[in-house]
């Protein structure tokens, strides 16, 4: 690669179910924010690229195409990519290949999902992803099929629900300081133990809400970078990896694909000891116990030891490693694609020190952004440093 890449600039739209705005309409509100935030047009991007998820969620075919205008992409080089939630780190990782190369000095990163329009509700598109042989005949949906994991995980390493519960009160507690949240509150354990049960072990507050919304960032080349803005958070590692998609066939208590991308991005920004030189770090979190299983995966904790790490407040916005001090996919919402670029931008904002209230103490360099999907088998990591 020929040349180093930051973020200049980032925009989000409020996550939220919505009546009125189309994908294309969110899409153009993120881009326009993130373009403003560094003080540029479209005239100045030479690429975009888009992150959104299957084109059900939106209701229209040929999503990539519908949203391209919207996304700035009209008469520019162009291009579309998913991987279920582990798009929103994959669509910038994606924009980091295009200007690392020297093809382009700039390009424009946009994620953006509808999932209202999803009719009659997100579960009737996931369930067409299954084996239709193995699986499909089963009537599966991700909530009993992540139960069956976070049961695994819980057994593996003798943890109860008490164990993971806290990470939906510190997370729905921190996204009370987000001004783009859906499901901010100040909640207990009990609460959550006692919220609706889904399928068992997993409660309704375990669980990131349906949402509509769109993020934007804006990728420079080195030379461009610095003639935009006087603080650059440069992309120093990116990491990706797939496993098979039989989830029936697979340790569920251990995701080996995010320890793959994470050795991926941490070679690649020469990470020797990440529990060290990682300050914050946002995991993705569609469901309590997978900040958790994240967490070790990205090699922050050993295997079934993450649990204790939050019981100790070590995962607090004020602890010795801030995990999601966004609020996360659980307390920020969860539209798919653009929750993991989400992500990206908070630490992005963070090691600018510009988070607002949800700024971490002592000024962070180092931080990673991380994000998951398909079926359980989709790891994407991108480590940033100021």
């Amino acid at each position: 690669m020929s040349q180093k890449v930051a973020i200049v600039g980032a925009g989000i739209t409020k996550f939220v179910r919505r009546a009125q705005e189309t994908g294309k309409e969110l899409a153009w509100q993120a881009s326009k924010m993130a373009l403003d935030s560094c003080g540029l047009s479209l005239k100045d991007i030479d690429s975009v690229s888009l992150g959104t998820a299957p084109d059900a969620f939106d209701g229209v075919h040929m999503k990539g195409e519908y949203l391209s205008d919207g996304s700035g992409g009209w008469r520019k080089p162009y291009m579309r990519q998913f991987v279920g939630g582990g798009t929103g780190v994959f669509a910038p990782i994606h924009g980091w290949m295009h200007v690392a190369s020297g093809m382009f000095d700039t390009c424009l990163v946009v994620c953006s999902e509808k999932m209202s329009t999803c009719y009659p509700h997100p579960q009737g598109a996931f369930l067409t992803i299954f084996d239709h042989t193995t699986e499909q005949a089963l009537d599966p949906t991700l909530i009993w099929i992540f139960a069956l994991e976070y049961n695994r995980y819980m057994e593996t390493y003798g943890l109860t629900k008490r164990d993971i519960a806290p990470v939906s009160v510190k997370n729905k507690k921190n996204a009370m300081d987000h001004p783009s949240a859906q499901l901010p509150m100040d909640i207990t354990v009990d609460d959550v133990l006692n919220s609706e049960l889904l399928a068992w072990p997993v409660n309704r507050l375990d669980i990131s809400p349906a949402s509509d919304g769109a993020a934007a960032i804006v990728l420079a080349g080195e030379h461009a970078a610095k003639r935009i803005t006087d603080k650059p958070v440069w992309i120093d590692g990116v990491g990706w990896n797939l496993d098979t998609a039989y989830w029936a066939t697979r340790d569920l208590s251990y995701p080996r694909y995010v320890e793959k991308a994470a050795r991926m991005a941490y070679d690649m920004a020469g990470i020797k000891e990440p529990r060290r030189e990682i300050e914050i770090a946002e995991p993705y979190d569609p469901f309590t116990y997978k900040e958790l299983h994240h967490m070790e995966g990205l090699l922050l904790a050993d295997r079934g030891e993450a649990p204790q790490l939050l019981a100790d407040g070590v995962t607090q916005r004020d602890g010795d490693r801030p995990m999601c001090p966004s609020g996360g996919a659980l307390g920020v919402g969860n539209p798919i694609s653009a929750t993991g670029l989400m992500k990206v931008i908070e630490i992005f904002l963070q090691l600018r020190g510009e988070a607002e209230k949800r700024q971490v103490p002592g000024n962070p360099t180092c931080g990673l952004a991380q994000a998951w999907g398909d079926l359980m088998q989709v790891g994407t990591v991108v480590v940033m440093r100021r």
